[in-house]
């Protein structure tokens, strides 16, 4: 698995990462119109040819595992690789989606917005191995920072969120 990272990153100029990120904040913003939390992901190949695309639903289908990410890489269907694939996403992945990206061997993961959800989860990813590109998008940082001023309640009420939360404290006391 190593070497067949190894040589992904050796391949051809890999695709821009704006670019990608447009497809996930479009997702983003669609769920936000069905009235969910506003994150965004998708699956390309290597050259950038989108895959599958997809946004959280979890407050849309009453399901806390239908986070973005989760619900992109569900809909790409059953690959047999996954460590040439860019999984692209509007906000910092959870420890539930960071463990499929492991799991799956994902050999690069986009992030558009890394500050707006306190997570070690990135240094994870690149320990193991994952290109991580932060990308600091201002539109993506602000759709979320706008819905959790305007539904705290949603935003802090979820399971992941109110983990991480407790750990960045925790971390922050010296434990």
């Amino acid at each position: 698995m190593i070497c067949y990272l190894a040589s992904m990153a050796a391949a051809s100029d890999p695709p821009a990462a704006g670019s990608l990120l447009e497809v996930a904040l479009a997702e983003a913003r669609t769920g936000l119109a069905e009235g969910g939390v506003p994150i965004g992901a998708a699956v390309f190949d290597r050259e950038g040819s989108l895959v599958s695309a997809g946004h959280n639903l979890c407050l849309q289908e009453d399901d806390i595992l239908l986070h973005a990410e989760t619900v992109a890489i569900r809909r790409s269907g059953r690959l047999s690789v996954y460590g040439d694939k860019v999984l692209v996403t509007t906000l910092v992945p959870c420890w539930y989606c960071s463990g499929l990206i492991r799991y799956l061997g994902f050999g690069r993961v986009v992030v558009g917005d890394s500050t707006s959800f306190p997570s070690p989860t990135l240094g994870w990813l690149r320990e193991s191995g994952v290109r991580v590109d932060e990308l600091d998008d201002a539109e993506c940082t602000a759709l979320l920072q706008r819905y959790i001023e305007e539904h705290p309640d949603v935003w802090y009420g979820d399971p992941g969120v109110a983990t991480a939360l407790l750990d960045d404290a925790s971390a922050e006391n010296g434990g």
